[in-house]
């Protein structure tokens, strides 16, 4: 696998469509002086990872210390039961790589395991049931890339998330807002082991009660000390394959999936906007999407247009990517995903020419004349539906590198199947469950071995001279396209700085619906905006967004955690 390099990634795009691998080397980096920065969604998380930073260690070190903390404190959003992605960028090379360690699917899975008599099961049955469970990648993810870029001793990355859980932490309002609500509608005040961590006495923990978890750090530590083969051989992974084999619905996932396990090293997507590189993770990340919406929009708005102009550019860039990501994005290992099509200039110009009108339904595009040879492969319709259960950090180090990385449980509390502290993913509801014979399949179908399509678009953007300006992604399931969209236009042409750009509203544009934001009174004014223009809106209270966004701008780092959610952003003035 060659490294991308981000300038010669934006000098190509001028000419082609994808950014696969190098065609030069970028000019010689600057020294950086900028110090280093985290933003990451609890602020237990962020303090482990300006330990790391504080000693030196590689943004890659801050994000696997970082994450390991969330998967104690903010179990509900992510953890090492479940996947990750994670675009890295290295000052020094100007490479850049994204590591995909997504869930897979076990050996035993059919693309009608979630069908029952001819009906595909409902969200909720599906959700908690243990066909749903896919091999974890996060562990594996954060192996991989320590012994790649890592600076820091491995054990060392593990040692604030151990000591958090032997001696605790306070439970946190969002956490302790959950549990009721989830009881409700999930298994974890039954299952065993999640019932007596999350539900004492039967009742849901209250904020601020002091929550211990040796079980996790006991994890942890068997991880520090022996790598990833703790977790993907022995007696976890005999656990694990239990608990989801257990009723209801019992999964196929066995030991030999979990021992399986790889993580996969893949060339980011790019495509330039104006005087930028914008770069994010490839399918089976749904990271094109945004690229495709910066490009779009800036073909929808003209010099003169107002921000009402611009908004509704905003909402049918969104229309537009939308129903090309849903067609077309899946893992690029089992289907011909048409990337360099998608991401072509000429392909996006065409796309921005087929604007939907308000009240017309949005379909998929075909790319096929930008892909080189062939055709746009025929998929099935999907609409699948990604739950909000998702966090996101970005974090750049001392040196000037940069990581932007999505992690997922999938739904709240992922399957609700609790092993070794840490609760299992549900992450196979991400792929297209409904099955249909007598049609196309979609891209996203279930198969052996295939890592589901997901909404996590983790981004890094460079200027005009391939370095770099901003970090940037968002938990949110298949909203997080449109949160990280966004993020990316508010600073890039709204003028916005990071902290406005993450509170502004969101507008959410999947589908013939316009889903707004509406908990402030610009969010009122701009549903009242667009409803006048015939768009179908629906009103939101609130918005499952959760931006960390680290921007280079005026010789300095300056970063935003989403005010809707718990996080911190950590600054380091200068390299340590």
């Amino acid at each position: 696998m060659k490294y991308l390099n981000a300038f010669a990634c934006a000098l190509m795009m001028l000419t082609t469509a994808a950014c696969s691998n190098p065609v030069q080397k970028a000019p010689e980096p600057a020294p950086w002086a900028y110090g280093a920065m985290a933003s990451v969604a609890n602020p237990h998380a962020t303090a482990a990872a300006m330990a790391m930073l504080e000693q030196g260690g590689h943004a890659v070190d801050a994000a696997i210390a970082a994450h390991a903390v969330l998967g104690l404190v903010e179990p509900q959003s992510s953890g090492i039961g479940g996947g990750a992605f994670m675009v890295v960028h290295e000052h020094e090379s100007g490479s850049l790589l994204f590591h995909d360690g997504r869930e897979t699917a076990p050996a035993g899975a059919t693309v009608d395991m979630f069908m029952r008599d001819g009906e595909t099961m409902g969200f909720l049955s599906a959700w908690q049931s243990g066909t749903a469970v896919g091999v974890p990648g996060a562990i594996k993810l954060y192996e991989d890339t320590h012994r790649k870029y890592g600076k820091l001793p491995w054990a060392e990355l593990f040692q604030p998330a151990i000591d958090l859980a032997n001696e605790g932490f306070e439970v946190s309002p969002r956490m302790a807002a959950f549990l009721p609500r989830i009881a409700a509608v999930s298994r974890l005040d039954e299952n065993p082991g999640a019932k007596e961590y999350f539900y004492p006495g039967g009742k849901p923990l209250l904020a601020g009660t002091l929550l211990k978890n040796p079980e996790y750090g006991a994890t942890l530590k068997a991880v520090a000390e022996q790598g990833s083969r703790a977790f993907y051989t022995g007696q976890l992974a005999e656990a694990m394959a239990a608990a989801a084999q257990m009723e209801p619905a019992p999964g196929t996932l066995s030991t030999a999936d979990i021992e399986a396990y790889t993580t996969v090293e893949r060339d980011v997507a790019c495509a330039p906007f104006r005087t930028f590189t914008i770069c994010g993770a490839s399918p089976p990340s749904s990271a094109a999407a945004p690229i495709m919406m910066m490009a779009i929009y800036d073909q929808l708005v003209g010099p003169s247009a107002s921000h009402e102009d611009k908004v509704a550019a905003f909402v049918d860039a969104q229309r537009l990517a939308y129903a090309d990501r849903d067609h077309y994005i899946a893992d690029p290992d089992f289907v011909s995903v048409p990337l360099d099509g998608l991401l072509n200039a000429a392909y996006l110009t065409e796309r921005a020419g087929q604007r939907f009108a308000p009240d017309e339904p949005a379909v998929q595009g075909d790319p096929s004349s930008y892909i080189g040879s062939g055709s746009a492969s025929v998929f099935g319709n999907d609409s699948t539906d990604e739950i909000a259960g998702t966090s996101h950090l970005s974090i750049v180090d001392g040196d000037g590198n940069a990581v932007s990385m999505t992690a997922t449980v999938e739904a709240p509390f992922g399957s609700s199947r609790w092993v070794g502290g840490f609760l299992l993913n549900n992450q196979m509801t991400d792929f297209a469950r409904a099955y249909q014979p007598d049609t196309p399949p979609q891209a996203n179908a279930i198969a052996p071995g295939k890592r589901p399509r997901s909404s996590m678009s983790p981004i890094v953007i460079f200027d005009e001279a391939g370095r770099l300006k901003m970090v940037t992604g968002s938990p949110g399931g298949n909203s997080i396209p449109a949160y990280v969209f966004k993020s990316m236009v508010a600073v890039l042409d709204w003028g916005m700085t990071p902290e406005t750009a993450v509170a502004y509203p969101n507008i959410i544009a999947r589908g013939d619906k316009v889903r707004v934001e509406i908990a402030m009174e610009e969010g009122k004014a701009l549903a009242n905006a667009l409803k006048a223009r015939g768009y179908n809106v629906e009103e939101r209270e609130g918005e499952n967004s959760g931006l960390h966004l680290i921007l280079v701008e005026d010789g300095e780092l300056k970063g935003a955690a989403d005010p809707r959610r718990e996080g911190t952003v950590g600054v380091l003035s200068t390299a340590p």
